[in-house]
């Protein structure tokens, strides 16, 4: 008798892992790393440099960049009362990006609820859920911002609530959209089978499937969140002193760009560079969580352009 031979099936080739992907792309990689160190300098930072961004130095009245001659941290140079850009800008890190965080996290909470209600359900409280939302998204996000502001006041709880209740419309919309494709999907047709009640079938077999999405438009939303707050502080309307943020202080030196640039020019590095890294790791994220694309990061460099033309 011959012997029967078994072939063992192909191994597969294992995906690369996410980190692996993304330090395959420096670019990602550098915003990751830049979001990574200024997440970093605003948590730790104003422990140590809240002083000097408070304490005036007269003999350093615009000091000019990249100069030692009152310490290293006036390398960024000073702004018209002498106080430490450097120092200012990672305490401003903090308020900036702690009122996004913040705004971020309760419009995607808010929305995110209304729409599983708004989606799932069928009644008149859908009905009133989507009304409102067309109510709030008729007015221009900045317009309506600017007449809250102007009507409650300026203040960091008053920002955080305009900024969140005009970014709400957005998750609202999109998990709308999500549970009513995923509630006609088998499982949930089986659950309802088995008796399963709307909240165990919303939160244990729905949400679990749009949070992801969430995630990624909140990644892109925050730095449309960053821009409007620093837009509102540039115009008056935003964090009021002595408390600070990176737009208050590019108004601050809008009056001094001709013969000191630098107060209005850090600043709004700041803000251009913490933009940019966030749509940057928030498109390499929605490539990555889309397996129908995640093909184009699992390329080695150079291969791309072949693989798209046999495509």
């Amino acid at each position: 008798m011959t012997p029967e031979i078994t072939l063992a099936p192909p191994k597969r080739k294992r995906a690369p892992s996410a980190p692996l992907l993304l330090l395959r792309d420096p670019m990602t990689a550098l915003a990751l790393g830049y979001l990574i160190l200024i997440a970093l300098v605003a948590i730790l930072g104003p422990m140590f440099m809240a002083d000097l961004a408070a304490k005036p130095n007269f003999r350093a009245r615009n000091l000019a960049p990249f100069t030692l001659e009152q310490g290293w941290a006036f390398v960024l140079g000073a702004d018209t009362l002498g106080r430490s850009l450097l120092a200012r800008l990672v305490v401003a890190a903090r308020t900036t990006l702690g009122i996004a965080v913040c705004a971020v996290m309760c419009s995607l909470v808010l929305g995110g609820l209304l729409g599983l209600v708004a989606g799932y359900g069928r009644g008149w409280l859908s009905a009133a859920i989507l009304r409102v939302t067309d109510i709030v998204m008729s007015f221009p996000s900045l317009l309506l911002a600017l007449i809250v502001l102007y009507s409650l006041g300026p203040s960091v709880l008053n920002l955080v609530i305009v900024l969140a209740v005009t970014r709400i419309p957005i998750y609202l919309r999109t998990t709308r959209a999500e549970v009513l494709e995923v509630r006609q999907r088998m499982f949930v047709s089986a659950a309802e089978a088995l008796g399963a009640s709307d909240t165990r079938i919303i939160f244990r077999h729905i949400a679990p499937i749009v949070i992801p999405t969430l995630l990624t438009i909140g990644a892109i939303d925050f730095a449309t969140v960053v821009l409007a707050e620093s837009s509102l502080s540039f115009l008056g309307l935003g964090v009021q002193a002595p408390a600070f943020t990176w737009g208050s202080m590019v108004a601050t030196g809008r009056g001094y760009l001709a013969n000191a640039w630098w107060i209005a020019f850090w600043p709004g590095l700041a803000i251009l560079l913490t933009t940019l890294s966030l749509n940057i790791l928030s498109s390499w994220w929605r490539t990555y969580s889309d397996p129908h694309q995640r093909w184009r990061l699992e390329l080695p460099r150079g291969g791309r352009g072949t693989k798209e033309k046999r495509s």
